[in-house]
Parts: C-alpha cells; structure tokens; sequence
C-alpha cells in the first residue's frame, strides 16, 4: 500500500552484500572527497562567532586537566559545570593533553571565559578532527544499509554536509558530529541480527555512545526491543542475553566507578530538573506549541478582564530555570517522562511483533524513539532534533517516504537551529547555507525517486522558512526595534514545532501501518 501514489514506481531491491561489487575505489574516493571538501568549509568558519558553549568546553578541558577527579563533578569555579557522562569527561581530559601546547592559559580553571586566538584554534580544530568518527560512521551504515551505488552516494552528500550539524558544531561549537557517528556505527552493527559479532560490537558502541553523552538514553527503547528480539532467535535466548548484560553492566562500570564516593552529585549534574521544562530559546517542539498556547490564553483572559498571576519567572526570559504557566498547567518532569514513554509505546510494541530482522524497522524505530523524546521531554535543547535527521538520512534514499519526511524534518529542524547564530552579520551565511541545502537535497532525492515527493502544502511550509530566517535575523528590529526581544525567537520555534509535529505524526503514521 502506498500513502502518496498508488503508482510509484517498484524498483527492484538488492542486497545490503551485493555492495561488495560496488567500485569501492570510486565510493571510497566519492566519500573522502566530500570530506575533504567539507573541511576546507569547516577551516574557513573557524574565525567566525562561537556560543557560550566554547567557554563551557574550554572549562571542562581545565577542570579534568587541572582538578583532581573527585572535584570534577564538584567544582563550581565556573557556571559552566561539567554535567556529561563521565567518558565525556575522559575524552576532554586527553583533548587537554594536546591543549597545552597550543595555550596553556586555557587549562586554568580560573580564566573564565578565556578565549585566545591559539584556543579558538586548537578547540575548532578538535571538532573538525573528531569528524572523522562521523566520517567512519558514515561508510560503515552506508555499507549496511544502502542498496546501490546511487544511493550510497546521495547518503553520503545528505548526511556529510548537513546543514544544521555543521552551524551547531562549527559555528555554535558543540561535538555533535563525533558522538553521531558513534551512534550511526551502532547502529551498522545492529542493523543485520544475522551476524552475532556486529549485533555485540553494535551494542558495544551504543553503550560507549550512552556514557558519553546521556541524551542518547532517548533511543535506547528501540535498542533494547531490537536487541532483545535477536536473542529469542534460534534458542540462544540466555547466552545471547548475557553477553549484552555484560556488555552494559561493563560499560556501565568502567564509566562510573572513578566516581563511585559523589554518585548522587553526578547524576544530579546529569539531570538538572531545576533548569525548568523549556530552554532559554524553545526547542521546536510540543512545548513550545503548548508555551505559545498559554501566552495566547494570557491575552484573552486579560482581554476579557479576568484575572491573571504573573510570576517571575516568565517563560520568555530566555533563562535557564524553573518556570511555570501562567493558565495552563505546568508539566512536571515525571509528567513529561510519562507523555515521552506513552508516544514510544506503539512503534516499540510495532517493532517487537514485526516479523522483520533486516533492521529497516528498527531504524524507523530509532527514529521514532528520537522524536518522541525531542517532542515531549523535559527540558529539550533545540540541537537534539539532529539525532532523528541523521538517522533519517540513509533511509531517505531508500525508501519514498522516508525521503519525504526527510525532507520536510531536516530543513525545518536546521531553520529551527539558526537563531542559535545571532548575530545579525551571519545573516547572508545562514542565507547561503539554507539554499544550498534545502535546493541539493531536493534535488536529489526528487531525482532519485523520480518523482515529486512533497505536496503542495508542504512545499508551501517549506516556502514560509527563509521568510521565517529574514524575520528574526532582521525585519524584527526594523519594526519593533529593541521591543520584544523574544518574540523572533518565539515566532521561529512556533513556526518550526508546526513542521516537526507534522513529520512527527506523519513518519509515525507510515511507520505503524507500513506504508511504503
């Protein structure tokens, strides 16, 4: 059954192993040369605007250089205190073995907000180099899951030269692409349950994954069904079982036992309940629609004379703390918690009764699991978005309708991230960027299915995001001048939340009655 038309065109599937007759000189070079080709883009935004987000890495290059490991979790010198897994911890500890050479200033704990020419240069350069594990990931899904040459190269293009991952590492600065490429080589090894020894490198890796940066416990659900349906197969049930418990409790224990004595204040940097439901700028998702209700409610109460609390601490701050609604009930994190695993429950259950083992599903579910948590978790950071697209990306070129969401998912959610690059000289870049992209990407998945893939009022929502990008970046001051200094902010995260709510219900829509 076909969701768009019932007519499309049924091309012949091969095998995931047929890519061994693949040229792999010319995938190989096709896949280097796009790297390369990206990284020169990479060097030139070196210079340009960073985020907060580089003194918060630069202090956690100090803290795990120069503080003993038990003040790591401890130490309050700074705001910006180290709250990723620790793993996380030990990949900042053997950057900052590289990073006295360079400026040895920036390991000191007490230079907040230390910024020299030789760090800005040695930390962007850490991102660039950490890209080889994307890279890698890259070749090793491609190799999995593509099914001819074509469509291995689209992937290749799609996911190297993502718009959104590439301004929130390379220009807001984070290592989102280094950690994604960890997640795309567990999922490789995942992908094919026929072969015992990927399933548990896979497993290996998303565990190593999980340790370093905790957001990927979103999507671990989907893991967890998947990897339990493989050891049901063929009576290997309690060997197969635990040798994956062996492979958690391992990770599990390497990653956490230096820190055994101050467990309560790890996870309690791990997960800051009080930083409140929403970030300073909204991620695009259901609470922010839900955010945007409550203001729309505030204005009609007044307007209709009824009486309204106002609080301190406003949702439209664009602080970082614990705020409540003003009509609307305020969500709890347990509630939140609750919604997530509630939205998770049916494509979980769809996936564990599906008689499938060649992984499709199970990066459908993966993806699912990532978007479940990006639209209803609790305090949702706007970059998350990233882990579904990524995902996404190698079955765009598989399958019509996962280029279709693709499409609509990765555009959005890369205008939903633009914001985080404010100032107002970056306009034209972000200009550039979003064109090329947004026209490449259709392009190629339009010619690769041959067909029109988006309908009309899709191409129409798609048509409202550069006007969405001009408004924020420039038209918002020319009319309000510095009045209202959150309402761009919350235009654009309301205009984005429409689309990835729509990708949100579509892909799940497709997914549990299997539309193809």
């Amino acid at each position: 059954m076909n969701f768009i038309n019932p007519n499309v065109e049924q091309k012949k599937e091969i095998s995931p192993s047929k890519l061994r007759d693949f040229s792999k000189i010319s995938i190989n070079g096709v896949l280097i040369r796009t790297f390369l080709l990206i990284t020169c883009v990479k060097l030139l935004l070196i210079p340009t605007y960073h985020s907060t987000d580089f003194e918060v890495h630069r202090n956690w290059l100090a803290i795990t250089h120069s503080l003993p490991i038990n003040e790591w979790y401890t130490s309050e010198i700074s705001q910006w205190t180290l709250d990723y897994p620790p793993f996380f911890a030990w990949f900042e500890y053997f950057l900052s073995l590289f990073a006295q050479f360079f400026d040895i200033n920036m390991l000191n704990v007490k230079n907040l907000n230390y910024a020299s020419f030789n760090t800005k240069v040695f930390q962007r350069s850490t991102v660039i180099v950490a890209d080889i594990v994307f890279l890698y990931g890259i070749k090793k899904i491609g190799t999995a899951c593509t099914r001819t040459t074509e469509d291995y190269i689209i992937f290749i293009f799609l996911s190297l030269t993502n718009i959104g991952l590439c301004i929130v590492d390379h220009i807001h600065f984070q290592y989102n692409g280094f950690l994604l490429g960890i997640l795309l080589i567990s999922i490789a090894g995942t992908f094919d349950t026929l072969k015992k020894r990927n399933v548990l490198q896979g497993a290996t890796w998303f565990s190593i994954l999980v340790n370093l940066k905790h957001i990927y416990v979103y999507v671990a659900p989907a893991y967890v069904v998947w990897l339990f349906k493989w050891c049901l197969k063929r009576q290997h049930f309690l060997k197969r079982f635990l040798q994956l418990n062996v492979i958690v409790s391992s990770a599990l224990f390497i990653s956490f036992w230096p820190f055994k004595s101050q467990l309560s204040q790890v996870f309690s940097r791990l997960f800051p309940f009080k930083r409140g439901l929403l970030h300073a700028y909204w991620a695009a998702n259901f609470w922010a629609l839900y955010a945007g209700f409550d203001k729309i409610l505030v204005v009609l109460w007044k307007y209709l004379g009824l009486h309204v609390e106002e609080n301190s601490a406003r949702l439209t701050g664009g602080l970082v703390q614990e705020q409540s609604f003003l009509v609307l009930p305020t969500p709890l994190p347990i509630t939140t918690f609750a919604t997530t695993i509630l939205f998770m429950m049916p494509a979980l259950i769809k996936l564990a009764f599906k008689n499938e083992f060649g992984g499709i599903s199970f990066i459908r579910c993966v993806v699912i699991c990532g978007l479940s948590s990006f639209m209803f978790g609790y305090h949702v950071h706007e970059k998350a978005i990233l882990t579904a697209i990524i995902a996404l990306s190698v079955l765009s070129v598989i399958h019509k309708n996962d280029a279709r969401v693709f499409i609509i998912l990765s555009l959005t959610g890369s205008a939903s991230l633009f914001p985080l690059l404010y100032p107002k000289d970056l306009l034209p870049l972000k200009f550039l960027f979003f064109t090329f992209y947004a026209v490449c990407t259709s392009t190629l998945l339009i010619q690769r299915f041959k067909k029109n893939i988006l309908l009309l009022h899709e191409w129409l929502y798609i048509a409202g995001l550069p006007l969405i990008i001009v408004y924020e970046s420039i038209l918002h001051q020319f009319l309000f001048n510095e009045k209202l200094p959150f309402l761009p902010l919350a235009i654009t995260s309301l205009y984005c939340s429409l689309g990835v709510t729509y990708s949100f219900f579509l892909y799940y829509f497709m997914y549990y009655f299997e539309y193809k």
